[in-house]
């Protein structure tokens, strides 16, 4: 775990894109199973906050996964991504 401390005086901003990026690949992990586990609605909720941020390829994968999943679930990410939304 990291111990060391953050100076946010001299800490770069990142680019808007990066966060995109960042989160597409967050779904990526989801989906794909990476962690031992595949999780649609996690991968949904990621895609959806991706493609949010302007990651236009993140639009299909979102469709992808949504394809394999109930009602209940696609609500359940679109539920986490709101939230997410609102605490960020």
């Amino acid at each position: 775990m990291f111990q060391g401390i953050i100076d946010l005086e001299t800490a770069t901003p990142i680019e808007p894109i990066a966060l995109g990026d960042a989160l597409f690949e967050r779904g990526l992990y989801w989906a794909s199973g990476r962690a031992g586990l595949v999780d649609l609605v996690a991968a949904h909720k990621w895609f959806n906050l991706a493609a949010l941020k302007g990651r236009k390829d993140a639009i299909a994968l979102r469709q992808e996964v949504a394809d394999q999943m109930s009602d209940i679930e696609i609500a359940a990410a679109q539920r986490d991504a709101r939230a997410w939304v609102a605490a960020h």
